[in-house]
């Protein structure tokens, strides 16, 4: 396997976003994950910056996804509440970055207010997944989602 298996949030908290991409064209989709992913905004403009970023963003926007049991849809936790709204349709399909093998979180046909993103996310380690946020065709942020229970 060619990624590194200890990469968590922590690690990409770290990375510039030329490292990022680098991370996410090497690595392998990975199954399409289940249940609660912690989410983590990536900037890729410097550990502090990254972690102020990511602190703000998950206290008041942002807490990660969960993916349904059968792994065809999944809900973001957003507001500082974690509610569970903005839905995703969940596939394998290859990725705009690269063409290689991705898994895609598909906002066109689900959401009214998301209707024009789509995520891509790969395996970067044991139950951590790096994820790019196109808007568009346009990539405009990573993310990164950590599942705790992942079994090792």
């Amino acid at each position: 396997m060619s990624h590194a298996t200890d990469t968590g949030a922590e690690r990409l908290l770290g990375m510039s976003r030329p490292d990022l991409d680098r991370l996410f064209r090497s690595s392998p989709p990975g199954e399409i994950p289940r249940g609660k992913g912690l989410g983590t905004v990536l900037l890729g403009l410097g550990p502090k910056t990254n972690a102020v970023a990511a602190v703000l963003a998950r206290r008041l926007v942002w807490q990660g996804k969960v993916f349904d049991p059968d792994g065809r849809e999944l809900r973001n936790c957003v507001t500082p509440f974690g509610i569970r709204a903005v839905r995703a349709r969940v596939y394998p399909d290859s990725s705009w970055s690269d063409r290689g093998a991705c898994i895609v979180l598909d906002y066109s046909h689900t959401s009214l207010v998301a209707h024009w993103i789509r995520d891509e996310i790969r395996s970067v380690g044991q139950g951590v997944y790096l994820g790019n946020v196109y808007w568009g065709r346009r990539k405009v942020l990573d993310f990164s989602l950590t599942f705790p229970d992942a079994r090792t």
